[in-house]
This record gives structure tokens, sequence and C-alpha cells, in this order.
């Protein structure tokens, strides 16, 4: 099962392009890491004066992100990493926050309505297109096939194009 972590961390003044060229870097290079899965950089947009940088990964299983935190890779980069950052704060994703994947998750009622404009018209389009496809097959078979759909359009199209379509709203 994939395990997403959050990190965050506070540049140091007049660090924060070095930080970032850096984290650049070392995101590459951790793909070398077969457990790595998945890195992303949020930040605010240009010219903004908050120095905080999150950084969002996702690792094959638990096991993995262990061994890439306990690798000697990994502990190079925090020790780099620790001179132009304050104390970083890293914290596992678990449920629904796994889709809205940020430093700070939104308040649970947000996520929840998001996931829900996701669901219903996923839902109605399913049974509408895939249904009529697969009405001879047997109820679990059916329910199967709905759900699988389900699970990838949400996770792949629907819920990644809602959340940046309401990235301010689930922040402020």
């Amino acid at each position: 099962m994939p395990i997403h972590v959050a990190i965050t961390r506070k540049v140091l003044p007049g660090k924060e392009q070095e930080f970032k060229d850096a984290l650049h870097r070392f995101m590459g290079e951790s793909f070398r890491h077969d457990g790595v899965h998945g890195a992303s950089i949020i930040s605010g947009p240009e010219g903004d004066d908050d120095r905080e940088i999150g950084i969002l990964r996702t690792f094959k299983n638990k096991a993995e992100r262990d061994a890439f935190y306990q690798s000697e890779h990994f502990k190079k980069w925090e020790e780099y990493a620790s001179t132009i950052t304050e104390q970083p704060v890293y914290r596992e994703l678990n449920g629904l926050e796994a889709w809205f994947r940020s430093a700070a998750a939104p308040p649970r009622w947000k996520m929840a309505l998001v996931t829900l404009c996701g669901v219903f018209p996923t839902s109605i389009f399913l049974n509408l297109a895939v249904s009529p496809l697969i009405k001879d097959f047997p109820l679990l078979v059916r329910l199967l096939i709905i759900a699988a759909c389900m699970v990838g359009i949400l996770t792949w199209v629907v819920m990644p194009t809602l959340t940046r379509v309401l990235k301010k709203w689930l922040r402020s």
C-alpha cells in the first residue's frame, strides 16, 4: 500500500533559491531509490514572502519509506538541509488527506465536500456509460468493475483536477 508523506520546511532568510535548487537536484536523485514513487514541491507564488516549502513524497510501502529515510543519500541531504532551514515537520497522510496532499491539509469538511463533488458526477457518468455494457454480468462483478473505474477516474483525473481548481478555497 503506498505511503504518502508531507514534509514542511521553513527556509532561513536569503537561502530560498539555494534551497529550492538543491531540493530539485535531491528530488531528482531520490528516484534512484526504487521505492520512491513520487515527489513534488509546494511553494507560494514567485515574490511571495512565505519561506515555507512543502515536500510531498510517495513510497511503495512502509518498508521502502523507512529504507529511503535510513539511506546514506537521505542522511547527507538532511545534514545539508538542516543548515539552511528550520527543523522540518514530517507527517504521514492517510485516507482522504492523500488526495489533498499539501503541507497543511484542508479541514476535513472541505475534503469531504470536494470528494462528494468528484464522486457524485463520476458515479452518474459510470452508471450511464459503463453499466449498460456490463448489465449481464453477475452483480459482484458489475460492482467490482464500477468500483475499479471509480477509483481510477477519481485518482488520476477527477480529484487532481478538483484539488488544483479549488486550491485557493481549500487553503483558505
